[in-house]
């Protein structure tokens, strides 16, 4: 069973994360998990915070000289912002008097329109947002995407699959239809500013950034995420817990702030005709395949072996620079929103998040259809499984 855990807060002392399932001799390094937080924190329209809160990673179980072993991989992001807030956030009591005054200790009343901050006071019994926002806050996605990084080499070096992902819409602003990476252009999504994969949409998304940045106000969008390489068989139709689209749509719905997920043309196709809706099939060279795309990769739950395409859409940020209406919840009178960030957009870094999402749900169900406690014995599985397709 290949399954995973994130803990800690925004401005706790670390993030940890925990990943079992992971089959001896994968190959990951502290510097593949850094190279991979680092794509998180950039992007155009993030603010001043990404530049002075470092994600400073460890691996802490789990991975010998480079190497899994087959026992849970655990992975520790810390927080180099701790000192600041080691009182604040301290998990053992703190002297009263030594809180007294601080800034960052005043009790966060004023809850924010599109957060979980009043919602979570309401569930949880808080009378500040802070013990709210510090968990619900998208700075968990670090531990995210540190186990992605994990089951993406997972999956690479066991099945050959490589995923990526590009900023498709900000705001108003929508790249083309026809704009569709392939695996050799991830580092030239990497480079461009919002990590759109068509340049003259990329110079509009800046521009509308900009415009939002000024006005005091901030924009969502849609990420796309791609996985070339899939053999067909991940997932099952046999029950709803094991369709592959679910699963997806799932994980991709717990990102923070995603309100959103398209699996193919999605509700493109919901307007066609069934005669231009579905992907007809025709025998090739290469073997069984569809001519069209359509359904991104997945039918009846399972995966067909065509490229993998999923979207999520993301809602603006909901700390909006110009402040929402909201009340004080110590006084019930009308207020303004607390701010806590600075972002125009986040958009860009979403696509990163929506990788890792992607990755951890097609490892696990790589683990599912071909077993193995080794990379070298999941390999053998998956070309036993290969040739022995009835239809192939």
């Amino acid at each position: 069973m290949f399954r995973w855990l994130t803990a800690g807060e925004s401005h706790g002392r670390a993030l940890v994360a925990i990943c079992d399932g992971v089959p001896s001799g994968v190959r990951i390094t502290t510097k593949d998990l850094a190279a991979a937080l680092a794509r998180r924190r950039a992007g155009y329209g993030r603010g001043a915070r990404m530049t002075f809160e470092q994600d400073e990673v460890e691996l802490t179980g789990g991975v010998r000289h480079g190497s899994t072993l087959g026992g849970p991989v655990a992975i520790r992001i810390a927080n180099t912002e701790w000192p600041k807030w080691e009182a604040v956030m301290s998990a053992d009591p703190v002297d009263p008097g030594q809180l007294e005054g601080m800034a960052r200790n005043a009790p966060l009343t004023r809850p924010r329109p599109g957060h979980a901050d009043l919602a979570g006071m309401q569930k949880f019994g808080h009378t500040d947002a802070r013990p709210v926002l510090e968990r619900a806050s998208a700075r968990e996605t670090a531990a995210r995407v540190a186990l992605g990084e994990v089951a993406r080499q997972l999956l690479r070096q066991v099945l050959g699959v490589e995923i990526l992902s590009h900023v498709v819409a900000i705001g108003q602003i929508k790249a083309p239809d026809s704009t569709m990476p392939g695996p050799d252009d991830k580092a030239a999504i990497d480079a461009d500013p919002v990590r759109c994969a068509d340049p003259a949409t990329s110079q509009a998304m800046v521009a509308e950034i900009d415009t939002a940045k000024k006005e005091g106000d901030t924009l969502g969008g849609v990420v796309e995420v791609l996985a070339f390489g899939l053999p067909p068989g991940l997932g099952s139709f046999t029950h709803w817990d094991r369709r592959l689209d679910a699963r997806l749509a799932g994980a991709l719905m717990s990102i923070q702030a995603i309100k959103g997920v398209e699996v193919g043309d999605g509700f493109t196709t919901a307007t066609r005709r069934g005669s231009q809706a579905h992907d007809e099939i025709e025998a090739t060279e290469n073997g069984v395949a569809r001519r069209t795309n359509r359904a991104g990769g997945i039918e009846g739950g399972m995966s067909t072996g065509e490229p993998l395409r999923v979207r999520a859409a993301m809602k603006p940020i909901s700390t909006v620079p110009r402040a929402l209406d909201t009340i004080d919840t110590s006084t019930g009178e009308p207020a303004k929103a607390i701010n806590q960030r600075s972002d125009a957009t986040a958009v860009p870094a979403a696509g990163v998040v929506a990788e890792a999402m992607v990755a951890l749900v097609l490892a696990e169900a790589a683990v599912e259809k071909f077993g193995g406690d080794s990379v070298e014995e999941m390999r053998r599985n998956v070309e036993s499984y290969l040739k022995a397709l009835v239809i192939s």
